[in-house]
């Protein structure tokens, strides 16, 4: 095996450090990675090993073997001959392959189990320390603050009983404090859905707060435990459906004024948790709090702070209690100051319109959304991060369309959002028979005809032949630009249907001139002019004697 450049050496060691932030521990893919990954590189079927530049080549012998190159800068951009999605088994074999020349591989390993087992060691104890609670509970008591501090009482124990716990912990103690919440609950139904409501609201507050003290980053919260204010918002949903099948009794009130105080209190912090603090707002207003008098105060109580005093979330609180006042032109005036990152809170209040069947005002947020949509793609850094936008975009106005909304809309929609839509915009113009945009849009997405589906070439090559003129032409020209065999051989399928297509349209002339074009600027190619004589776009040459 070839030796590691000194240079190689640091760039090594750090691709060790990314790739334990990368494979989680806790996934049972992952560790299947690792494991399946060390057994390979255990068994020495990692061969002809280089190192080249920042990267790591070499040939792993599985049941069949496959090439691999690791690149030390960017695992994630590793690639791999296997038929694997992700960072696969035979990457995590070479890695090993290599960093045994600088490293112990088994501390590495050893090092990145360390966060499952200390998860699994603090679920255990947070479990026990939940039962050891509920042992010593007293009777049950519809008291607001006495919840409060029992909910209190108990994240102390369960989360931080045992000093701040680390990331890769908070997931799994969080997970017990939960259950200790819902095994606490009141037997009564209706108590039990609001002692529960209020008891996911404090975990909320009490997790984010949590996060801020210990000075977690964006990277850290996503990586072990964003994934829970989701849970918690889902139940909240949930809790707030069940409330919300019958009146809610008298002796609610207290309860509920409480609740719109805590519900008040969440937009008022500035942390990383915006988007989380105003999805928890918007589905108390919507669902639960819906009094019109309530929903007045708290609109006063917001623009009464004015201009500049609010925080971002309560911006765009009060973009909701305009919304659900039915001022729309407010809702929008406003987000228009507020600016681009608001732009997803449209999803929700078009979803909720559209479930409502009032399309009329669905439409004016799709509108809205459509206006701002390129600009906020245009600040993404990521590929994929925008087409997953565009994708969620598409699919909460979709609904609109399929129930008469505007067609013009959705092709604007679609056309703002290139190249991200263009799998959308490309259905949506052949299923209209608009062979001629079609056609545009392959070209401007620089697709070539490979791309396209054999049985929508043989539509538009009998309905409007010409348009896949652009199409083969800039196919050809990139299979030709491969130069090997089995481009060529591709090339010259294309280029008799490119004759065919020009005989069909009566513009022979035209196809000569292209092809003898073509052939002259490739003359060197003679593995690409022996395709053309094989395939009969050519009369073969005469060997004289």
């Amino acid at each position: 095996m070839a030796m590691i450049p000194d240079a190689q050496v640091p760039k090594l060691k750090q691709a060790a450090v990314e790739l334990k932030k990368m494979l989680r521990p806790e996934s049972e893919e992952d560790a299947r990675i690792v494991q399946k990954g060390l057994m390979l590189y255990r068994q020495g079927l990692v061969h002809h090993v280089k190192f080249i530049g920042g990267t790591v080549w070499a040939t792993v012998q599985d049941v069949t073997p496959v090439r691999v190159y690791v690149n030390l800068s960017d695992p994630e951009e590793s690639t791999c001959t296997c038929p694997a999605y992700g960072f696969c088994r035979h990457r995590m074999a070479t890695f090993f392959q290599a960093y045994g020349q600088v490293d112990s591989v088994s501390d590495w390993v050893d090092e990145w189990r360390k966060p499952a087992k200390e998860s699994l060691e603090a679920e255990k104890w947070g479990l026990k320390k939940a039962k050891d609670l509920l042992k010593n509970r007293q009777s049950d008591t519809q008291d607001y603050r006495g919840w409060v501090e029992e909910f209190e009482n108990n994240f102390e124990e369960i989360v931080l009983g045992q000093g701040n716990p680390t990331p890769y912990v908070i997931a799994n103690l969080f997970q017990a404090y939960l259950r200790q919440i819902r095994a606490s609950a009141p037997l009564k139904q209706e108590w039990r859905s609001l002692y529960e409501l209020v008891g996911y609201l404090y975990a909320f507050k009490q997790l984010t707060a949590l996060s801020v003290k210990l000075e977690h980053s964006d990277q850290t919260v996503d990586r072990y435990y964003r994934y829970l204010f989701e849970t918690i918002e889902e139940d909240i949903d949930d809790l707030i459906a069940t409330l919300s099948v019958h009146s809610l009794p008298f002796d609610f009130d207290p309860f509920i004024e409480e609740l719109r105080r805590e519900t008040a209190e969440l937009v008022e912090h500035e942390d990383g948790f915006h988007y989380e603090r105003m999805n928890l707002y918007r589905l108390m207003w919507s669902h639960l709090l819906k009094s019109p008098s309530w929903r007045d105060e708290e609109r006063h109580r917001l623009e009464a702070f004015g201009e500049g005093r609010r925080t971002q979330a309560e911006e765009v609180a009060l973009a909701h209690q305009y919304f659900l006042s039915r001022r729309d032109k407010d809702t929008l005036d406003h987000l228009r100051k507020l600016g681009l990152h608001t732009l997803p809170f449209t999803f929700y209040w078009i979803q909720e319109l559209i479930s409502q069947g009032d399309n009329n005002r669905a439409g004016d947020y799709i509108e809205y959304m459509t206006q701002h949509i390129r600009a906020a793609l245009a600040k993404m850094d990521r590929y994929h991060q925008a087409r997953d936008f565009t994708r969620y975009a598409l699919r909460t106005a979709a609904p609109y369309f399929r129930t008469g909304g505007r067609e013009d809309l959705y092709e604007k929609m679609l056309a703002q959002t290139l190249p991200y839509s263009f799998i959308e915009y490309e259905d949506f113009l052949f299923a209209k028979e608009q062979y001629a945009k079609w056609g545009e849009l392959y070209t401007y997405a620089n697709e070539d005809s490979l791309s396209v589906p054999n049985d929508k070439i043989k539509i538009v090559q009998k309905a409007d032949p010409e348009v896949l003129l652009p199409i083969l032409h800039q196919t050809v020209d990139r299979l030709i630009a491969q130069k090997n065999r089995a481009s060529y051989k591709q090339a010259v399928r294309l280029l008799k249907k490119l004759r065919t297509i020009y005989k069909k349209l009566k513009r022979v002339p035209e196809w000569e001139t292209f092809f003898a074009t073509l052939l002259d600027r490739n003359k060197r190619l003679r593995a690409f002019h022996a395709e053309c004589e094989r395939g009969k776009l050519i009369e073969p040459k005469v060997v004289e004697n």
